[in-house]
């Protein structure tokens, strides 16, 4: 998998971030304080609050300076593709620009600009979670009344970017607290028609399998399969709170899964049982998500590192094929351009052979150590495969 090359660089496939919102790198350090009220607990639902307040707050301008923000440091980090999970589509009080697509036109122009191939996932958002109100404004920014709206803006945004191999456009219903059992076959049958990417939040927090359960009496996944919505084109993101059936269910239909290790950690959203997922046959692969640290690496070695946590126990999967190094970084790279609905990773990351961090490391361990022991120091270029 390592290219040994006569420069004394090596390479190896380009990074993919599957699962991306862009505009949350303006929220770095913004929600690391405790709350100045004792009595209320930090958790995801408190940090949802202030990713509310600067979605409210983004222009078109000021989307575009934050991508671009985004996109540089996963560009220098060894990434290529990313999976943009866009729900920013309207103006502050919830009515659309007169060009509807302004928003994620803007995104894939940032990740163009970046140098980024960029599938952009179009979200449905119908309701707020609990009810079909809305627990707080900035999510009229987010919805659209109908499934047809979303599938104009769906359609719009394919003509748009047709000519661009580096751009994909995918559907993305963005979870079952926000949209309705009802919107879920509509919009996969659109995508299934297409052959593009169907990405979805899926139990990424308790609390969405209690409501889930309240309202249809299926946990998610259940309810996804209940729906015909599971498939080889879809990426469950998260899945955290799965029980085993539900993995299996995953499994069944060659689905992804995509774990977002450090957002998860940093929400406190929990560890999802990986050795469950792989022994499915799921396919992971890896997301930035939040932005609250960028380390693709880290990443995709905590596909790894967070189940020995889980389990208690080292080295807890053994690959059909070649090493937990290189499953690990086949996951980081090809199947996360997979999951995105692209056929390669679009190119390579090149490192120096005599980067500090890998003095010492014989040849035949270089990529443990890298995927072990490496993180975006490393990465001195990405080069492309045009």
């Amino acid at each position: 998998m390592i290219e040994h090359r006569p420069d004394g660089t090596l390479r190896l496939p380009a990074l993919c971030s599957a699962h991306s919102h862009a505009f949350q790198r303006a929220m770095r350090g913004r929600a690391q304080r405790p709350s100045q009220r004792c009595d209320e607990s930090e958790d995801f639902w408190s940090w949802r609050r202030h990713m509310y307040t600067l979605a409210s707050s983004l222009t078109p301008e000021s989307l575009h300076a934050a991508s671009v923000t985004a996109f540089r440091e996963l560009a220098r980090a060894g990434v290529r593709t990313v999976g943009e999970f866009h729900y920013l589509h309207h103006q502050q009080d919830g009515t659309p620009y007169e060009d509807r697509t302004l928003l994620a036109d803007v995104v894939i122009a940032a990740a163009r600009q970046e140098g980024l191939r960029i599938a952009l996932l179009r979200v449905a958002y119908q309701r707020g979670g609990d009810d079909v109100e809305f627990a707080h404004p900035a999510q009229r920014r987010f919805s659209d009344p109908g499934v047809d709206h979303v599938l104009r803006d769906v359609e719009a945004l394919r003509a748009k970017w047709r000519s661009d191999p580096d751009v994909v456009i995918g559907v993305a219903p963005h979870s079952v607290r926000a949209v309705s059992p009802e919107w879920l076959a509509p919009l996969c049958d659109y995508a299934a028609r297409g052959a593009m990417p169907f990405h979805m939040h899926v139990a990424e927090q308790r609390r969405e399998v209690d409501q889930c359960l309240a309202q249809s009496g299926r946990r998610p996944v259940e309810l996804l399969a209940e729906r015909g919505v599971l498939s080889d084109g879809f990426v469950a993101v998260h899945a955290t709170h799965l029980l085993p059936h539900e993995a299996r269910l995953l499994g069944q239909s060659s689905a992804f899964a995509c774990i977002c290790a450090t957002t998860e950690r940093d929400l406190g959203d929990g560890l999802p049982e990986l050795g469950a997922l792989r022994a499915a046959g799921v396919r992971l692969c890896t997301g930035v998500d939040s932005y609250v640290v960028v380390d693709p690496i880290e990443d995709l070695r905590a596909l790894e590192t967070h189940e020995r946590l889980r389990t208690q126990t080292r080295v807890t999967f053994r690959p059909d094929q070649g090493t937990p190094a290189e499953q690990l970084w086949r996951e980081g790279s090809l199947g996360g351009a997979r999951a995105c609905g692209f056929s390669d990773a679009g190119g390579h990351v090149v490192m120096r052979r005599d980067h500090p961090s890998l003095a010492l490391v014989e040849d035949e361990h270089l990529l443990d150590a890298i995927v072990f022991g490496g993180g975006p120091g490393l990465i001195e270029r990405v080069e492309t495969s045009d």
